[in-house]
C-alpha cells in the first residue's frame, strides 16, 4: 500500500476511533467527572488560542475559571483541575489502546524490515544461503530495565491490552466496560514501588507478550527459512532484565532481593510451560503419548505451586521430555499437532528455566569503596588484609598485579558496611541463580562508569574474593563506556586489558567474546546530540579493530531509552545503517518505560519490532555490498559536525542558570517524589543537585514536559549553519542522501522538534532572570528547523512518516491541557508561601507528570 493509503487508514482505525470512543469518557464512573468531560474541550480550545495569542499558561487558566466557569473557591478550582489530570490520561490510555488494535492497518507489517521481506530480498539476490548461516549466529539481545519512563501499573496494562482486542472487533458494549473499569482503577502508587515491585510489572510483558512474540519468530524462521531443518542452538532472541539486579544508585537494591527476582522470573516462565502443556495435552491424546504428557503436567505444576518442597525442573530435563514425546508422535503417530509440540520445544529453548538474564550493575567507584572497606574492617578485626598498606601510592599495573592474586571465600556477614555487605552478597547471589536458572540465568556483570582498566579488575579480584575459581567464573564482566572522554578512552582500556594474560585466559573460557556496554542516554545528557550518537559509532569501529586484533569478539551493548535524544527513536535505521567496521554479531540494546508499551506492548508490535531488529542486523550484512560505507570526506564531515554541535552544546551547559532554569520551569525536582521508581532521581546522597550526578531519565524527561526537547537537537542547527557557511552544505546534502546513518540521526532529532512548542513557555521570555536563557533555546530551535527542513528539501518536520506525525500530533492535541496545567501549578509552587497550598500544587505537578509521559510513546 501507498503511504497516502496508511494515511488514510490511521485517520479510519485512529482518529475517527478516538473521537468515537471519546465520547464515552462522559459517563466515567467518579465524582464531577461528568462536567470535566464537558468543559474539557472547551480548555482545550481555550489553550490553543491562548497561546496563539501570545498567553502564558497561568493566564489562560485562571481566564478560564474566570469566563468559563461559576468556580469562586481555590479548593473547588483545584479539584477540578486534578479531575481533568485523571480524565486526561484516561484519554490517553484509550488512545494507546486504539493506536494498538489498528496497528497492522496502520504499519506495513510484512513490507521492508520484516522477516518475510528479508527473506524474499535474499531469494531475488540469490543469497538465501548466505541468510541462512547469518541466522545461525546472529542474535538480538532485548534488556528490560525499570528506568522511570512509564507510569502505568500492572493493571492499567491489562486494560490497555483487552481494551484494545474489543476495539480491533467493535465491541461496544465491552469497550464501555473497560472505560469504566478505567475510570475507578488507581494510576498511580500511593507509595514509591520496590525493586521488586518493578520486576513484577515488567513480567507482564514477559508473559503475555514476549512469550508469543519471539515463539513465533522463532517458529517462522525454522519452519519458513530453514524449511523445519534448523541444526544451530541460537535463539535468535534472548531477553535480559535489570529489575531487582541493577544497583546503580539504587540504595533499595539488594542480594535477597536479586535472588527473590531470579525465582519470580523462574516461576513466571514455568507457570508458561505448565499452560501451554495443558493447552496440548487436549490434544496429544494418542497412546503412550497421553501418560507422557500427563507426568510432564504433573512435573510442572508441582514446579509451580510447591517448588521448595519437589525436585526443580531443569532446562535439559524438559526438553528432553518434549522430545521423547516428538518422538513417539513421529513414529507412532503420523506425526499429528506436531507443530503445536515443536513451538513449545522452541520457547523451552529460548526461555530456559530462566525466562530472561539478571543482569548485576554497579557503579565502578563502589568497587574502588568496597575492597578498601574489606581491607580495613579485616583490619580491625585482626584478620589478615587483603592488601598491602602502600597500595594507594602504588601505580595501575602495581595494583593490577596484586588484584589478580586474590582469591578466598569472604563472609559477607564480617562487614558493617552496608554497601560492601552487598556488593560481596551480589556476588555470591550470580552463584545461586546459576545453581537455580542455570547459567543463563544470571552470568553478566555490568560496571558503570567504566573510567580504567583497573575499574574492570577490581571486580575480578572481587569475584575471586567471593568464591570464584578462574577455571568456573562463568561470568561476563561487561565495563560500561558513558561520556564523550570515556568513549575516547575505550579503545586503549580495552587495548591494556586484553593484553593482561589471566584475563585473556578468562576470555578464551567465555568464547573469545567481549561483550561492551555503551551509554547513548548519558552520552547526549554529556556531550550533545550529534556528538554522542557520532562517538559511540567511532568507539565501536576502534573497539571492533582492538578486539580483532587480539582475536576476539566485540559484542555491543547499546543502553538506549525512548527518546531520540536518549539513543531511541528509529532504532531498527539506526542498525541497518552501520558499516563493516562494526562487529555485528549481535543487536543488544535495553528497553524501558514508554519503549516497551509502545514497541513490545501487544503481540504484534512485539513482534513487528522485533523483526525489524534481526532484520536490521541480517541485512546490513548480507547486503553491505549494495550499500553505500562512509568515505573519508563522509567522516571529515561527520566530524566536524559533532566537534561543533559539541562546543554549542558545551557553552549552553555553562550557562549559569542552565540547571537552575530546568528546576524552576519543569518538574525535574519533583520525579523522586512521584512513586514511579524505587531508584532516586540523581546519584548521590548529598543534598544539592549537581549536573553529573544527575541521571540522563529525569534530564532528558524534563526537557520533554517543557516541550524544549533540547538534548534531541541542540546544536544541530549551529553545526548545519556552519558547515554551510564554510561551503560544504551540498557535501553534507550528499551525505544526507547517500548515508543511512547520517540521515537517520537528522529524521530522529526531526521527532525531537516535531514534538517541541515553544507556546508553552513563551511567557519566560519576558522573564528577567531566566528570559535570556529561554531565548537562547529557542533561537537554537528555529535554527536546527530550518537547517534540517533545508537539508531534507522538506517543507516540515517528519513528511516522509504521515502516520507517525500524526499520532504525535494527536498526542500534543490531547495533552496540551494537561502541560498548561503543569505549568500552571509550577508558576504558583514556586510563588506560595503558605505550605499546605505549596503541597497541592506540588501534588499536581506530579500528577500531571503522568499523562504527559505515557502520551509521549511514540518516542519510541
Amino acid at each position: 500500500m501507498s503511504a497516502s493509503t496508511y494515511t488514510d487508514h490511521f485517520k479510519r482505525n485512529v482518529t475517527d476511533k478516538y473521537t468515537i470512543y471519546n465520547s464515552l469518557f462522559a459517563a466515567l464512573p467518579f465524582s464531577g467527572i461528568a462536567n470535566v468531560g464537558a468543559f474539557l474541550p472547551i480548555l482545550l480550545q481555550d489553550c490553543i488560542d491562548g497561546y496563539k495569542a501570545g498567553k502564558s499558561p497561568m493566564e489562560i487558566i485562571d481566564q478560564f475559571f474566570e469566563k468559563r466557569t461559576t468556580l469562586l473557591s481555590e479548593a473547588d478550582k483545584m479539584d477540578r483541575l486534578f479531575k481533568s489530570v485523571q480524565y486526561i490520561e484516561r484519554q490517553v490510555v484509550l488512545f494507546d489502546a486504539i493506536e494498538d488494535a489498528a496497528f497492522d492497518s496502520v504499519n506495513n507489517v510484512e513490507g521492508p524490515g520484516s522477516l518475510k521481506w528479508l527473506y524474499n530480498e535474499a531469494a531475488f539476490a540469490g543469497k538465501t544461503q548466505a541468510l541462512k548461516n547469518k541466522l545461525r549466529r546472529f542474535r538480538v539481545r532485548v534488556v528490560l530495565t525499570a528506568h522511570p519512563t512509564q507510569f502505568y501499573p500492572g493493571s492499567v496494562l491489562g486494560i490497555i491490552h483487552d481494551m484494545s482486542e474489543a476495539i480491533s472487533k467493535n465491541d461496544f458494549h465491552t469497550i464501555n466496560l473497560y472505560i469504566q473499569q478505567l475510570g475507578i482503577t488507581p494510576f498511580f502508587n500511593k507509595k514509591q514501588p520496590t525493586p521488586y515491585d518493578e520486576a513484577l510489572n515488567l513480567m507482564w510483558y514477559l508473559e503475555n507478550i514476549l512469550y508469543y512474540s519471539i515463539g513465533n519468530i522463532y517458529n517462522f524462521i525454522v519452519r519458513d527459512i530453514f524449511d523445519g531443518d534448523f541444526d544451530s542452538a541460537n535463539p535468535f532472541i534472548e531477553l535480559g532484565f535489570w529489575p531487582g539486579g541493577d544497583r546503580d544508585g539504587n540504595p533499595f537494591v539488594n542480594a535477597a532481593t536479586t535472588i527473590r527476582v531470579a525465582e519470580a522470573l523462574r516461576s513466571a516462565i514455568i507457570v508458561c510451560y505448565y499452560r501451554d502443556v495443558r493447552k496440548l495435552k487436549r490434544r496429544l491424546t494418542f497412546s503412550g503419548v497421553d501418560s507422557m504428557i500427563h507426568n510432564l503436567e504433573e512435573r510442572l505444576y508441582q514446579n509451580v505451586f510447591q517448588p521448595k518442597e519437589c525436585n526443580q525442573v531443569t532446562h535439559q530435563e524438559l526438553l528432553q521430555q518434549l522430545d521423547d514425546i516428538r518422538n513417539l508422535i513421529i513414529s507412532k503417530h503420523h506425526s499429528l499437532f506436531l507443530g503445536r509440540l515443536d513451538s513449545l520445544i522452541h520457547k523451552v529453548k529460548i526461555f530456559g528455566t530462566h525466562f530472561a538474564s539478571l543482569d548485576i550493575r554497579q557503579d565502578s567507584r563502589i568497587h574502588g569503596h568496597v575492597l578498601q572497606q574489606v581491607n580495613t574492617e579485616l583490619k580491625a578485626k585482626s584478620l589478615h588484609p587483603v592488601l598491602p598498606d602502600n597500595y594507594d601510592s602504588l601505580s595501575e599495573t602495581d595494583k593490577i598485579g596484586i588484584l589478580t592474586a586474590l582469591h578466598g571465600r569472604i563472609d559477607p556477614l564480617l562487614f558493617e558496611d552496608t554497601i560492601t555487605k552487598d556488593t560481596l552478597e551480589s556476588m555470591y547471589a550470580i552463584s545461586t541463580i546459576q545453581q537455580l536458572n542455570g547459567e543463563p540465568g544470571c552470568h553478566r556483570y555490568i560496571i558503570s562508569n567504566c573510567q580504567s582498566v583497573l575499574n574492570i579488575i577490581e571486580v575480578y579480584a572481587l569475584l575471586r574474593l567471593c568464591g570464584w575459581e578462574e577455571e568456573k567464573m562463568t561470568i561476563d564482566i561487561i565495563p560500561l563506556f558513558e561520556t564523550i572522554d570515556d568513549l575516547k578512552e575505550a579503545e586503549h582500556i580495552m587495548d591494556q586489558l586484553y593484553q593482561l594474560p589471566f584475563y585473556r585466559t578468562h576470555l578464551k573460557r567465555r568464547n573469545r567474546e567481549q561483550t561492551i556496554m555503551l551509554g547513548f542516554s548519558d552520552g547526549t545528557k554529556d556531550g550533545g546530540y550529534l556528538q554522542a550518537n557520532w562517538s559511540i559509532y567511532t568507539a565501536k569501529e576502534n573497539l571492533t579493530a582492538i578486539s580483532r586484533k587480539h582475536n576476539i569478539k566485540a559484542r555491543f551493548f547499546d543502553g538506549r531509552g525512548g527518546p531520540p535524544s536518549r539513543g531511541g527513536g528509529k532504532t531498527n535505521r539506526f542498525y541497518a545503517s552501520l558499516g563493516n567496521n562494526i562487529e555485528n554479531e549481535e543487536i543488544q540494546i535495553t528497553i524501558q518505560g514508554q519503549t516497551i508499551t509502545s514497541n513490545f506492548g501487544t503481540i504484534q508490535t512485539s513482534q513487528y519490532n522485533l523483526e525489524q531488529l534481526l532484520s536490521a542486523g541480517a541485512s546490513n550484512e548480507l547486503f553491505a555490498d549494495s550499500r553505500p560505507q562512509l568515505s573519508l570526506h563522509d567522516r571529515f564531515l561527520l566530524d566536524e559536525l559533532g566537534r561543533i554541535s559539541y562546543e554549542s552544546y558545551q557553552a549552553f551547559k555553562k550557562h549559569p542558570k542552565f540547571l537552575a532554569y530546568l528546576q524552576q520551569f519543569s518538574p525535574l525536582n519533583y520525579y523522586s517524589k512521584s512513586n514511579i521508581a524505587s531508584r532516586p532521581a540523581k546519584r548521590g546522597g548529598s543534598g544539592g543537585l549537581r549536573f553529573e550526578d544527575l541521571r540522563a531519565v529525569p534530564f532528558v524527561g524534563s526537557w520533554s514536559q517543557l516541550k524544549q526537547n533540547v538534548p534531541g537537537y541542540f546544536g544541530v542547527g549551529t553545526a548545519l549553519k556552519q558547515m554551510k557557511e564554510k561551503g560544504l552544505w551540498d557535501d553534507v546534502k550528499a551525505m544526507f542522501r547517500n548515508v543511512p546513518f547520517f540521515k537517520t540521526l537528522i529524521d530522529n532529532s526531526m521527532m525531537s522538534m516535531l514534538k517541541s512548542s515553544f507556546a508553552l513557555t513563551q511567557y519566560i521570555r519576558n522573564d528577567q532572570e531566566y528570559g535570556e536563557i529561554w531565548q537562547l533555546i529557542k533561537d537554537e530551535f528555529d535554527l536546527s528547523c530550518n537547517m534540517v527542513l533545508e537539508l531534507a528539501g522538506t517543507a516540515s518536520l517528519m513528511e516522509d512518516d504521515k502516520t507517525g506525525k500524526a499520532s504525535i500530533q494527536m498526542r500534543d492535541n490531547i495533552v496540551l491541557p494537561l502541560l498548561t496545567i503543569q505549568q500552571y501549578a509550577l508558576h504558583n509552587l514556586h510563588a506560595s508561601d503558605d505550605d499546605e497550598r505549596k503541597a497541592i500544587y506540588e501534588k499536581l505537578v506530579t500528577r500531571s507528570m503522568f499523562g504527559i509521559i505515557n502520551a509521549a510513546r511514540n518516542s519510541a
